[in-house]
């Protein structure tokens, strides 16, 4: 019996988990979609000029979005505090595939003038709000639920499924561009993508439906959740909320340089055939999919702080050296390896950072506490990254942003060092031993 009751709960475990992570990766497509076509359809919602000058308008309306980013992690953090982290995922996917649908739909500058960029920038207004809720609900909804002592496992697929949207975008990219001209694709082939995430979303819809809402939110009680999810009790908690905008400032920084500038750098800059760059992206992207778990299940054992500080040592140090060994890698294979060695660097970021600021707050703000502090950092120092870089591009000081990454990984680096180890001092642990109970007592009762 006992078995059979440990067996259903692991199953329970892992579809929610499963379930919570598929509408995860469909977010994260229709959010990385934007820029991996971006290339194709920046001419088309612009006005004719140089192709450094398009991405830079597009980039623009990329780190608009992520402005939109704390907004949505404000308003949906708040709700899922008060409401349930099931309710608040399903609101984010209905909101993510409208936006999708939009920029689908709209016209281009030549039909419409500059009504196509403006309705450009509403739809990618929408999806910073959906991807801001996302964010951290899913972060808090895939810490609870994961069983106690592999936390750091469960929690991990946060970046899976983060990183798995960004591949699936990548591989209906490569499909696309050998199904179509680039003529086609540069007309109306990108469009396409943008409505399967659309439809994706809404199919998504109903899977959440069905989720399980987590032990921890359905403790509270009436009391609190009536006064949960406020900033005047997130700012009762200083300490850990300036702890996730210093964990997160490096990482975010380097994520979004090694996952998204660096497409556009290899096409740009090295010169490398934007077919070939897509193949390196969705090769070298597919193998750090594989690690994400594999770093989160060795957080289990020796701790989250030390995979941190590895990737704020060998960030700091190796950020410089890589691009600079980029700009010469005129061979697909040495640009691949080049392009491993940074994802291999920033997993110690990535793999664990979901859990760590999970760890960091009490059931009753902690969706807020996760995605507020998060937001606003993401938005200031990962939204501008694009930007920044194809900035300096254009006024031909491109080295400086190598420096500037490595220096936001080093200020990231000190908070790494200081902070405690948070799988000891844990919110979710201590809330439970608390009660006596294992994470997942009520999994177990149903079925004893």
């Amino acid at each position: 019996m006992a078995e059979s009751i440990e067996r259903e709960k692991t199953r329970r475990i892992t579809g929610n988990i499963f379930k919570g992570s598929v509408g995860n990766l469909i977010e994260w497509y229709d959010w990385y979609v934007y820029t991996a076509f971006a290339v194709y359809f920046s001419a088309e919602f612009f006005p004719k000029g140089d192709p450094t000058s398009q991405l830079l308008n597009t980039a623009a309306i990329f780190a608009v979005g992520f402005l939109m980013r704390p907004i949505g992690s404000l308003l949906m953090g708040r709700y899922a505090d008060r409401h349930g982290r099931r309710s608040a995922l399903t609101l984010s996917i209905t909101i993510m595939a409208g936006g999708s649908l939009i920029i689908a739909i709209t016209p281009g500058y030549s039909t419409i003038g500059v009504l196509a960029p403006i309705i450009l920038v509403l739809a990618r207004l929408l999806q910073g709000v959906s991807l801001g809720g996302e964010y951290g609900t899913s972060a808090t909804y895939l810490s609870e639920m994961a069983s106690s002592g592999r936390r750091g496992f469960y929690s991990s697929f946060q970046y899976v499924t983060l990183v798995a949207g960004q591949i699936v975008a990548l591989g209906i990219q490569i499909i696309l561009q050998q199904m179509l001209s680039e003529t086609e694709m540069n007309s109306w082939g990108w469009r396409i993508p943008f409505v399967i995430g659309a439809m994706g979303a809404l199919a998504v819809l109903w899977l959440r439906r069905t989720m399980d809402e987590s032990e921890q939110f359905s403790k509270m009680g009436s009391e609190s959740r009536a006064s949960a999810g406020t900033v005047r009790a997130l700012m009762k908690h200083p300490k850990a909320v300036l702890t996730v905008v210093g964990l997160t400032l490096g990482g975010t920084v380097a994520f979004y340089t090694y996952t998204t500038y660096l497409q556009k750098f290899m096409v740009n800059t090295v010169g490398l055939p934007k077919e070939v760059v897509s193949w390196i992206n969705f090769i070298a992207l597919l193998l750090f999919v594989v690690l994400q778990p594999l770093a989160g299940m060795l957080s289990d054992r020796i701790g989250r702080r030390p995979l941190l500080i590895s990737f704020g040592v060998l960030g700091t140090l190796l950020t410089v050296p890589l691009f600079l060994f980029m700009e010469q890698a005129k061979n697909p294979l040495v640009a691949f390896l080049l392009m491993m060695v940074g994802l291999i660097i920033v997993t110690g970021y990535t793999s664990i950072n979901a859990i760590v600021k999970a760890e960091l707050f009490p059931t009753k703000i902690r969706a807020l506490g996760v995605g507020f502090p998060y937001g606003v950092t993401v938005a200031v120092f990962g939204g501008t990254a694009e930007f920044i870089a194809l900035w300096l591009k254009s006024i031909g000081v491109e080295s400086l942003y190598f420096f500037y990454v490595a220096a936001c990984i080093a200020v990231s680096l000190i908070v790494y060092w200081r902070m405690d180890e948070s799988s000891k001092v844990s919110h979710i642990e201590s809330e439970l031993d608390a009660e006596n109970e294992p994470a997942v007592r009520g999994f177990s009762s149903r079925y004893s």
